[in-house]
């Protein structure tokens, strides 16, 4: 059983010392918790596969302290340079070229000669990269396809029994609660890869001009990106979206000040914040699905704008239907 602590400058040296080791560590990002091993080390990031069942396509994300440690593992292009310089440390995770040299793992990248790079805004999560000193493959905190953490709690839920896991440093709630958005060059331009805690909005913003969309469901490009599979983010209960009335035998997930009355219900926002509604969704899916005992989840519609995207993104892989992962 994995140790849980709280984030002390004690714990996180621990920690570190614990990634240097070839082990395991769960630990909070701003985005979501992390399963952080020690990126250039095969058997160390071979064994996050391990624990959460995640299948060998599915690349990792490489997390490190700074720009200027990103460019010692990847090939910086202008634009990807521009993001990197508004958005790290935070929520933007980029898809580059590997460096001939750098000492990552090829795991990381799951056979394709790219990495999946970024630079966390958390205290704990940056703290740990230094009590390291190695650079972090770290996917979200949970099974293969399970909802994603967004607490301690939750990472001892889901993986506080496997052996690879050897401790959890509790930072509190993560404040953003949904993945990072990852952005591509796969034909040159930048390309939404993911959509996620940083909206296509803000990004296009600073590039000034439009990301094109890659198909994520298949493809060399859509693999170059977590979290891409079809069926993710899944629940044990059924999903139906964009519903607009609940029936006896379901369970609510709400959104906004119109909800329709339902025996048991909770709202991702009452007041119809997409922030707020992005904070709260794995944690509120996880709730009610407790809640729902195999029942069916309906889900109201979400608004398509800002952070609407990547949390419909969500939705709609954790509503797909279950296939095997292998």
């Amino acid at each position: 059983m994995a140790q849980c602590l709280k984030a002390t400058a004690e714990a996180i040296e621990r920690a570190g010392k614990t990634i240097r080791e070839g082990r395991l560590v769960g630990f909070p990002t701003e985005t979501v918790y992390g399963l952080g091993a020690d990126a250039t080390n095969d058997r160390a990031v071979a064994s996050i596969f391990e624990a959460k069942g995640r299948p060998r396509f599915n690349p990792l994300i490489v997390h490190v302290a700074s720009f200027e440690e990103a460019e010692k593992h990847c090939v910086f292009n202008a634009e990807a340079e521009k993001l990197a310089k508004a958005f790290w440390p935070g929520g933007v995770t980029l898809v580059l070229p590997r460096r001939a040299e750098t000492p990552l793992s090829l795991l990381v990248s799951a056979g394709l000669d790219t990495v999946a790079i970024r630079v966390p805004a958390h205290e704990t999560a940056r703290a740990l990269i230094e009590a390291a000193k190695r650079p972090l493959a770290a996917p979200s905190a949970n099974p293969s396809g399970k909802v994603s953490p967004t607490t301690a709690a939750h990472v001892m839920e889901g993986l506080g029994e496997a052996p690879e896991l050897a401790l959890v440093l509790d930072g509190g709630a993560c404040p953003l609660g949904l993945e990072s958005t990852v952005i591509g060059f796969p034909q040159g331009g930048p390309t939404l890869l993911r959509p996620g805690a940083v909206a296509r909005e803000e990004i296009e913003k600073v590039l000034g001009k439009k990301l094109m969309d890659a198909d994520a469901a298949s493809g060399e490009e859509g693999r170059a990106s977590p979290g891409q599979l079809e069926s993710h983010y899944a629940p044990g209960s059924p999903i139906r979206l964009d519903a607009r009335e609940v029936a006896e035998d379901e369970v609510l997930l709400a959104f906004g000040p119109d909800a329709p009355e339902a025996r048991t219900s909770m709202n991702l926002s009452p007041s119809g914040d997409l922030r707020e509604a992005a904070a709260n969704l794995f944690a509120m899916l996880r709730a009610i699905d407790v809640e729902a005992e195999g029942r069916r989840i309906a889900v109201m519609p979400i608004p398509m704008t800002g952070l609407g995207e990547a949390i419909n993104d969500r939705l709609k892989r954790a509503a797909a239907p279950r296939e095997s992962k292998s």
